[in-house]
């Protein structure tokens, strides 16, 4: 089952949701941030981030910065440009980007599911980034960034949500990228049990984006239970903020390369290396059309790759992989990238980016680039059920979820 709970949701006033609506704090660098806020005073990002209104030297998980961004989040509520809601709500945050439109279910998940792997992940997660979102819940007493869970898509939850979205919304308005946002409530009590009892059927949810911020919300539940001497069964840091969305709403877009050095050969010889391992074709079009082909830029030329069967696993759901294969058979072996969540000599683009990016970057430093085919919400889900983790930097999801839509307390 997938318990969900309603909840006082802390959301912006209507005719300023637009200025206060911000990306994810780990979407944007410090610099981006700054200038972000620069022209929208009222910014969450100044809550999610809010060292970027602090000295450069102060670093990032410095306890001033989360005192400085439960600071900002309580003048945001006393200032009246947040309002909270009188009665525990479910909410349905709708996006559009282009044609794509998704809607999402905004409650609280359970912490229990998550330690007991009823919510499901498909990455590791690195210590230090858990202690900074550990700290920034614990310094503000809320959930400020929700994580973006998915699951089966099921006939009764749409039809709930489908009515849910019929009447007038709370919130609606298009962010400074061109996408549209729409929140409506469901305050109803029949309509909120409803939906309780739908999601009651599902078996299982999928950690999609914001591995981290599930991290610490356990991380946070454990804290409170020692802070209390006991466990606090109804306690609200038993559950986290979230948005659940059905997978087949959901789109992923690639998560492509630049390697900044060609590993002491020249782009003659790296295309013979090459060649060994791939079949390799000059291409027309930078992207690749279909999984297991990638598209090569180097020296100012797209080649496109395509993996030989029988040179990867195909019944491995890891190791079968885009990604896995790409850094299995040439981004480590010939170009020294063995681990890329800590090589130097690599660089991530999300699709968002285009393949100009690509281009961009690999012409500057004399490098190489590689455009990928997207990874599959099916094969997500698959990897998580088998209980694995996928290689890092595999998905990127679009639209991205706006910090400060909502915000959910853990204190009452």
């Amino acid at each position: 089952m997938a318990d969900i709970q309603p909840f006082r949701g802390i959301r912006p006033r209507p005719d300023v949701a637009d200025q206060i609506a911000s990306p994810p704090y780990d979407v944007v660098d410090r610099n981006e941030a700054k200038s972000f806020v620069r022209d929208r005073p009222h910014s969450f990002l100044r809550v999610v981030k809010p060292e970027i209104e602090l000295d450069d030297a102060i670093a990032a998980d410095d306890p001033r910065v989360y005192a400085h961004g439960a600071a900002n989040l309580n003048g945001l509520q006393h200032d009246g440009l947040m309002i909270r809601d009188e009665g525990p709500c479910f909410y349905l945050y709708q996006q559009r980007m282009g044609d794509h439109v998704q809607v999402g279910v905004v409650a609280g998940a359970s912490v229990d599911e998550y330690d007991n792997g009823r919510i499901k992940k498909h990455e590791h997660t690195r210590r230090q980034k858990e202690d900074e979102r550990t700290r920034h819940v614990e310094a503000l007493g809320a959930n400020t960034g929700p994580v973006f869970l998915t699951y089966h898509a099921d006939p009764t939850i749409d039809a709930l949500v489908t009515a849910g979205c019929a009447g007038p919304p709370a919130v609606d308005f298009v962010s400074e990228d061109g996408n549209g946002h729409t929140l409506w409530l469901v305050d109803d009590a029949e309509q909120v049990a409803a939906l309780q009892t739908a999601f009651a059927g599902v078996p299982a949810l999928y950690v999609a984006d914001g591995h981290h911020r599930s991290a610490a919300a356990a991380r946070v539940r454990d804290l409170r239970r020692q802070a209390a001497g006991q466990d606090v069964p109804g306690a609200p840091w038993n559950w986290f903020l979230t948005v659940i969305f059905p997978h087949d709403q959901m789109k992923i877009m690639e998560y492509n390369r630049v390697v900044l050095h060609l590993n002491g050969y020249d782009a003659a010889g790296l295309l013979a290396a090459v060649a060994e391992r791939f079949d390799l074709v000059l291409a027309d079009q930078a992207s690749p059309a279909r999984r297991r082909c990638f598209g090569m830029y180097l020296d100012g030329r797209w080649h496109r790759l395509t993996a030989r069967e029988g040179s990867y696993p195909a019944d491995d759901p890891v190791a079968s992989l885009d990604v896995a294969i790409l850094q299995d058979q040439l981004l480590g072996p010939l170009l020294g990238i063995d681990d890329p969540r800590t090589s130097g000599g690599i660089s991530f683009v999300g699709g968002i980016r285009g393949t100009a990016e690509l281009e961009r970057r690999a012409d500057a430093v004399g490098g190489v680039a590689f455009a990928m085919h997207a990874t599959s919400i099916e094969e997500l889900m698959a990897i998580a059920d088998a209980g694995e983790v996928m290689p890092p930097k595999s998905t990127w999801f679009e639209p991205k979820l706006r910090s400060g839509m909502i915000v959910r307390s853990i204190e009452d």
